[in-house]
């Protein structure tokens, strides 16, 4: 009853004032109910065999444009819905990632020219730089949508015809500003000029800065002022985080004109045309935002997943997300995504990393020299969605050596060395023994430990990989300044029973601390955590987020192979 009270609060148009037009509208979200329905009974019966819980996770990054190469931009954005996706699984639920390549527009047409190829030969050219990233970066996606295949091209002829039947969409004419590089239509009050150095006048865009053509054309419509307030009732739900850019999104609505939505196609051939009118290509954005729906399974209403829970998009793409995307589903009858989880950049000499200014770093090169682990951990440590990340190799560094070198791979070389844990196990702990050996300060530490991953789900759950890796971190140094305190070296010398129990102590506490956060970094540092959990000996069956929750008081069999976790790094010169 709850999903039911909530598709149909999303219904509202025009507070309770039902029109003409609402009809459609209630028709389709009923049939839509009917599939989520069947579909979330279905996942339930699935999840009874399983740890799974109803349908899949699914979360999206936005598709990225190929008019050039991946930097570490991309990367960041697939990396946040990467380390989600595998905070799912290690909470024991599926999973359904999707990301991809946009292919079409004036852009791509114009970058292919440059380079003296056809647009096709161009396209798989970038398109397969970013999978080969992603692979390099151990991105576990899903789906992988190229806004070229022939799946997506019919989920957008399916989805036009929707709103075209729906009578979202009309003939018309456009008169204004268009900027070629954001593929965006401009409103004059999202205009300037700019006086250059040689005196010319140019127009451009107050966003993003780049310059904009005026542009005047007959083609198709888009009824986007008919969702003001749809729009608005949708934010009601906090859909927007960081919750801040929910202002900037109302303002938006305070002007809300039609959108065009096709470009003559004798200037722009390179992208969909429109069904049944060969003249017209449809608009760039309304082809790259219906991808989301392409990797769910649309249009084949019997297989497909909706709405995604979570939508990653980076902050300059705020409007096509949370104006145009969920204006469009609610014209086509569809839920509008659960969340929006809007990411700020990364800035390198305090500017923003971008393809047309040249100054991008090469996410493939600082994999190579940092490794896979390192990197990831770089970038969810020091990224945020609040505020632009400062980009420099002498950080990366600096942050491996600290935290994966220093601290995590130097605890486990100190519980696992051969002079101190001669039986080279996870040793068992008698309770009694805490009061014995350890302070009252370190026995309220080591119970905070099983406490650590409620606090750490809820920061991920946000996206605050940094505050969580924070909360990982401050217990890994606390376990290192303990067995410091404790020497166990000293203690693995002597013969004395009671010292002999001291030290399994010291070791069982420590160990047990790498063991928990182990399962907690799982998401971050996959690689890293692998090793690091084998090493200890905790069997893959006993890696989930309820087993970090619980104690392993009777300890585990023999460590595996010894590893080395994390060699240090240098900048590269």
């Amino acid at each position: 009853m709850l999903k039911t009270r909530h598709i149909l609060a999303n219904l509202r148009i025009q507070d309770v004032r039902f029109s003409v037009r609402s009809v459609p509208l209630i028709i389709q979200n009923c049939r839509y109910l009917h599939r989520e329905c069947v579909s979330h009974d279905a996942g339930k019966s699935a999840s009874t065999a399983g740890k799974n819980c109803g349908s899949p996770y699914f979360i999206t990054t936005p598709i990225f444009y190929v008019n050039a190469a991946p930097h570490v931009g991309h990367l960041f954005c697939a990396l946040l819905a990467d380390a989600m996706a595998r905070w799912q699984k290690v909470k024991g639920r599926s999973t359904l990632m999707a990301t991809g390549t946009d292919e079409h527009g004036l852009k791509i047409q114009q970058a292919a020219a440059n380079h003296g190829v056809d647009a096709d030969t161009f396209c798989d050219g970038v398109s397969a730089k970013f999978k080969s990233l992603f692979i390099e970066a151990d991105i576990q996606y899903d789906q992988f949508i190229r806004t070229t295949q022939q799946g997506h091209i019919d989920a957008v002829n399916s989805f036009w015809n929707r709103l075209f039947s729906q009578g979202f969409i009309y003939q018309g004419s456009y008169a204004g500003w268009y900027s070629v590089s954001d593929e965006a239509f401009l409103a004059l009050e999202d205009v300037e000029e700019q006086t250059r150095a040689d005196g010319t006048k140019l127009t451009i865009s107050k966003e993003s800065g780049h310059p904009v053509t005026w542009m005047e054309e007959n083609n198709y419509m888009f009824k986007l002022s008919h969702f003001q307030q749809d729009l608005l009732h949708w934010l009601k739900g906090g859909v927007i985080h960081p919750s801040h850019y929910e202002a900037d999104v109302r303002l938006m609505l305070q002007q809300l004109p039609d959108l065009s939505i096709s470009r003559d196609s004798k200037r722009l051939s390179w992208g969909i045309r429109v069904p049944g009118d060969d003249s017209q290509t449809i608009y760039v954005w309304l082809d790259a935002l219906v991808n989301y729906l392409t990797a769910s399974g649309y249009p084949h209403c019997d297989t497909y997943h909706w709405p995604p829970d979570c939508q990653l998009i980076g902050k300059d793409i705020l409007r096509f997300h949370a104006i145009y995307w969920p204006a469009f589903l609610i014209a086509a009858g569809m839920e509008p995504p659960r969340r929006l989880i809007c990411h700020s950049h990364w800035l390198v000499d305090k500017v923003k990393m971008s393809k047309s200014l040249g100054n991008v770093i090469d996410p493939v090169e600082k994999i190579n020299h940092f490794g896979v682990d390192g990197f990831r951990y770089f970038l969810l440590k020091e990224g945020s969605l609040n505020s632009d990340g400062a980009y420099s190799d002498s950080r990366v560094a600096e942050r491996i050596n600290s935290d994966l070198a220093n601290t995590l791979g130097n605890l486990l070389g100190r519980c696992t060395a051969p002079t101190v844990n001669k039986r080279q196990e996870l040793p068992p702990l008698c309770e009694d023994d805490l009061f014995e050996f350890l302070s009252i300060g370190e026995r309220e530490m080591y119970t905070l430990l099983y406490e650590l991953p409620n606090r750490v789900d809820s920061l991920y759950e946000e996206f605050h990989f940094t505050k969580a890796l924070d909360q990982i971190f401050g217990h890994l140094h606390w376990a290192n300044s303990l067995v410091q305190a404790h020497a166990p070296w000293q203690l693995g010398k002597s013969v004395e029973p009671r010292d002999q129990v001291h030290l399994s102590v010291v070791l069982h506490v420590a160990m047990e601390t790498l063991r928990v956060c182990g399962i907690l970094l799982q998401p971050v540092i996959p690689r890293l955590a692998e090793r690091l959990l084998t090493r200890l000996g905790v069997p893959r069956s006993e890696r989930g987020y309820q087993d970090a929750q619980t104690k392993a008081v009777s300890g585990f069999g023999q460590l595996g192979e010894k590893v080395l976790l994390q060699k240090k790094v240098n900048a590269p010169s």
